[in-house]
C-alpha cells in the first residue's frame, strides 16, 4: 500500500521539489534566462545571422589604378630610314671601313719583309676586300653590313682595352683611351641606325 499523504500509485516517481524563494512558472509564460528547458519544450529558433556588410567597391579601381601609374610607357617604334637617308654615325663607319682597307692594302704593299712581321700579301688582300665589302653595304644602308661593323668594332674596343692595361708610355694610354672612346661611341649611335634600317626592311617586306 502507498503511504499516506502520497500522490499517485505505486510505481509513479515523486516529484522533485522546488527550490524555496522560486514560484512555478505559469502556462505559455516564456522560460527565464540561463534556465534548462523543459522537456518535452521545442528549441528556441535561432536568431538569424546579422549580414556582412558590402565591401566598398570604389576603393577597390583606386589601389588597382594606383600601379598602373609607375608603368613606363611603351617605347616608340623606330622610324624608317627616308629615301636617300644616311645618319652621320653611318657615314662615319662607311669612311672608317674604306680608310682601313685603303691602308691594310698600302701597308701590306710597302712594308719589306711582311711574313717575318707575321702577316702575308694574301691576307692583307684578304682583310682589305671584307672591309672594302663592309664600305659597300654600309653606303647602301644594308643591316647585314651594319651588323658585321658593329661586331668589328666589338672586338676593336675589346683588344684597344686590353692593350690600355699593358701600356708602358703616357702616349700610348692616351690613344687607347680615345680608341676606345671614339670606338663606344660609333658603336651606340650605329644601334639606333640599325633598328631603323631593320624597321623599313620589315615594312618593306610587309608590303609585298
Amino acid at each position: 500500500m502507498p503511504d499516506d499523504g502520497a500522490p499517485g500509485t505505486p510505481g509513479t516517481p515523486r516529484p522533485r521539489p522546488r527550490p524555496p524563494g522560486r514560484a512555478a512558472p505559469e502556462r505559455g509564460a516564456a522560460p527565464e534566462r540561463g534556465a534548462a528547458p523543459e522537456r518535452g519544450a521545442a528549441p528556441e529558433p535561432c536568431a538569424a545571422p546579422e549580414p556582412c556588410a558590402a565591401p566598398d567597391r570604389r576603393a577597390a579601381p583606386e589601389r588597382r589604378a594606383a600601379p598602373q601609374r609607375l608603368e613606363r610607357p611603351p617605347r616608340p617604334a623606330p622610324e624608317p630610314l627616308g629615301e636617300g637617308e644616311r645618319p652621320a654615325a653611318l657615314l662615319a663607319a662607311t669612311a672608317v671601313s674604306a680608310a682601313v682597307a685603303v691602308g691594310v692594302i698600302v701597308s701590306a704593299a710597302t712594308v719589306k719583309d711582311l711574313s717575318r712581321h707575321g702577316g702575308s700579301l694574301p691576307g692583307a688582300v684578304f682583310i682589305a676586300a671584307v672591309l672594302a665589302l663592309l664600305a659597300g653595304g654600309l653606303y647602301q644602308r644594308r643591316y647585314w653590313a651594319v651588323l658585321g661593323f658593329e661586331a668589328l668594332l666589338a672586338f676593336q674596343i675589346l683588344v684597344t682595352s686590353l692593350a690600355l692595361v699593358v701600356a708602358s708610355t703616357v702616349i700610348a694610354a692616351v690613344g687607347c683611351l680615345l680608341s676606345v672612346a671614339l670606338g663606344g661611341w660609333l658603336f651606340w649611335k650605329l644601334l639606333r641606325v640599325m633598328s631603323r634600317i631593320g624597321a623599313g626592311e620589315r615594312m618593306r617586306a610587309g608590303g609585298r
